[in-house]
């Protein structure tokens, strides 16, 4: 039962596939793209042959405990803990976790209303893909055909899953988002990253992505771009001297203070090459990235916009972001700066359940809005999520 004076709707949960929802509706021909295999007595993916530790296990049937990480966010780590001496004991992973019946049961006793699910292992796809434009979409298709039989993209109007949408073929993409949203889907999922093509990767903001994103405004749906692998463990390597895929599960000094350049990048795109200018009815959601970030790109965007307004024919890029972008904070950050620079309206919570770097339980966010009125706290923990997805 929910204990707070407002309904909540959290902007960002997950789910833990199975094991067969990349396989399970994917065309025979390509059954040895992905595959499970046992390496030292411990199951791995592998994608087209190449063994993947991005998620140490792609199982998921143990799992992290929720919260896990939650003093390591607060306070930092400074006994130099280890990654597995700060994530604890694991757990089996709860049917809650996998099925959505028993998920929404768990919503009523951690007094979660409706929530945004976002999939897990999806986000190593298009990353290990990025030379085969056309089986990204074969392979996001499965997932989502998964993800509609298991889950539903829309559950009893309370859970709200996200199906990937990949944009390397616009046309592709299109039937994509037509076929979800054919199935209920109010929010969908887009990398934050440089789309792969057959000519080399380009911005998701460039005019020939316009026909998408306008489809996009036909059928109201959420734009959400999550925290995931966006190709940056390339450029990390390179100054490390090492050649490695994105690890998050291993301390890593340089990925840590270039975490969020794709998020920042990603938003810099949106503006620089114009696709929230000309598509102006368009909502974009940022989730589990925080808002640090922010700040000293609207410095640097102000200060280009100052130098060269003529690369921004609709204005001010920095007002653009304000009135168009959603920005969900991570809790432990505050949310008064972040107010005071895109206003209340456009900040959402999200509790990254039941991932570790999550909160155990959600409805604690609200602990760090003690300073707002309670009419603010009902927007930031429900009330603007529900004006962005619309049933």
């Amino acid at each position: 039962m929910n204990r707070l004076p407002y309904p909540l709707f959290d902007a960002d949960n997950h789910l833990y596939e199975t094991r067969d929802s990349l396989t399970q509706f994917l065309p025979k021909v390509y059954k040895d793209v992905i595959k499970y295999v046992e390496v030292d007595g411990r199951t791995k993916i592998a994608i087209r042959g190449q063994i993947s530790d991005y998620i140490p296990n792609p199982t998921f049937d143990v799992v992290a405990r929720p919260g896990a990480m939650e003093e390591y966010f607060k306070h930092g780590n400074p006994e130099g803990k280890s990654r597995r001496e700060i994530f604890g004991e694991p757990m089996k992973a709860l049917s809650a976790f996998r099925e959505p019946g028993p998920r929404l049961e768990l919503m009523n006793e951690l007094g979660v209303d409706r929530t945004l699910m976002f999939p897990t292992l999806a986000s190593l796809i298009e990353e290990r893909m990025r030379d085969d434009p056309a089986l990204i979409h074969i392979v996001v298709h499965a997932l989502n055909q998964w993800l509609d039989e298991v889950w539903g993209f829309n559950n009893q109007g309370r859970i709200f899953t996200t199906p990937v949408i990949s944009l390397p073929i616009v046309e592709k993409a299109i039937e994509e988002l037509d076929w979800v949203v054919s199935r209920g889907a109010r929010a969908i999922l887009v990398r934050p990253a440089p789309v792969p093509g057959y000519r080399g990767p380009r911005s998701f903001a460039l005019p020939e992505f316009d026909p998408f994103w306008q489809r996009c405004v036909d059928h109201d749906v959420l734009v959400a771009m999550h925290v995931s692998d966006s190709g940056y463990s390339r450029y990390n390597a390179e100054w490390d001297g090492a050649d490695r895929e994105m690890l998050p599960f291993k301390t890593n000094a340089f990925y840590m203070v270039n975490e969020w350049r794709p998020i920042q990048d990603a938003v810099y795109s949106w503006v620089i090459h114009g696709a929230l200018y000309r598509v102006p009815q368009l909502k974009v959601a940022i989730a589990e990235a925080g808002c640090s970030w922010l700040f000293p790109l609207m410095d640097t965007l102000a200060d280009v916009y100052k130098k060269t307004p003529e690369s921004f024919p609709g204005g001010s890029p920095v007002e653009e972001i304000k009135n168009r972008i959603y920005i969900s904070p991570f809790p432990e950050e505050g949310v008064t700066d972040l107010i005071n620079t895109m206003g209340v309206d456009n900040v959402l919570f999200g509790s990254d359940y039941p991932h570790p770097e999550g909160l155990a339980r959600p409805a604690d966010y609200a602990n760090a809005l003690g300073s707002l009125s309670i009419d603010d706290q009902a927007k930031i923990m429900g009330g603007n999520l529900s004006r962005l997805i619309t049933v």
